[in-house]
């Protein structure tokens, strides 16, 4: 008789992955829905270039392109930054998506769902660089850095409570009971994963208030792991609209 395959043994993780798995977004779908009010359907399509095959300097298209997007977004001028389409993969533990998914206009979700497939025991432990002490009052404090001591507890107790609770969960799977109920004992550190489609306009609005940025016009206190999502989304998004990614900046970062 062959051998029992052996359980799965919990893992732990202080990291998130955001993967950009299809996208069709660019500064010339920003260009020609806004330029659709003056010059109609020839405004399509419309192409924001940078002639440096030729030259190291910006091709004029490019600064008429760059004024009109910092236009629109400086006068927040919205719809046109909805025209295009991302959807990420995030790899992120459960209480992230549940700050994740208060985002609902613009955003579409999918997740991996624990009553159809057996979860992964997959745990979100802190790293050394997340802080762990808030100090203040509610509405107004700060997170410092937790000593040594602080964080050997936060690993030890975070990762003995994930093996007892993942152990609960396959007695009860070993014992017949269905994986909807199983599920209830497993903590919101555990990993999940799900695809989040959205666009600029969507994506800067959720950026905002998601991360913290020295150009930012308003203030945000995100929690430090929805804002490593934020950050991976952000890059992948400048890569693909360079443009509309630096008047974002350039006029406080607040969504148009």
């Amino acid at each position: 008789m062959p051998d029992a395959p052996e359980p799965v043994q919990p893992r732990f993780r202080d990291d998130v992955t955001v993967e950009l798995v299809k996208s069709s977004a660019s500064d010339a779908d920003v260009l020609f829905a806004a330029r659709v009010s003056t010059v109609g359907e020839r405004s399509f399509p419309a192409r924001a270039m940078v002639d440096q095959a030729v030259t190291d300097v910006e091709h004029p298209q490019t600064a008429r392109d760059r004024g009109l997007i910092n236009y629109l977004m400086r006068d927040r001028h919205g719809s046109p930054f909805e025209h295009n389409s991302m959807t990420f993969f995030v790899s992120a533990p459960i209480f992230v998506f549940r700050e994740f998914m208060r985002h609902r206009v613009g955003w579409s979700y999918n997740e991996e769902s624990g009553r159809y497939r057996e979860l992964e025991p997959v745990f979100y432990i802190p790293g050394q660089d997340r802080r762990l002490v808030q100090e203040g009052r509610p509405g107004k404090y700060v997170f410092v850095e937790g000593t040594a001591e602080q964080h050997a507890v936060t690993g030890r107790v975070t990762e003995e409570s994930y093996r007892q609770a993942y152990g609960a969960y396959r007695e009860m799977l070993a014992a017949g009971v269905a994986r909807e109920v199983a599920r209830s004992v497993l903590p919101v550190g555990l990993f999940s994963s799900a695809y989040a489609t959205c666009n600029a306009r969507s994506l800067m609005h959720f950026l905002g208030l998601r991360t913290t940025h020295p150009d930012a016009a308003v203030p945000s206190f995100p929690q430090r792991e929805i804002e490593m999502v934020g950050e991976q989304m952000e890059a992948h998004w400048a890569q693909l609209m360079p443009l509309t990614h630096a008047a974002f900046n350039a006029n406080g970062r607040v969504a148009p």
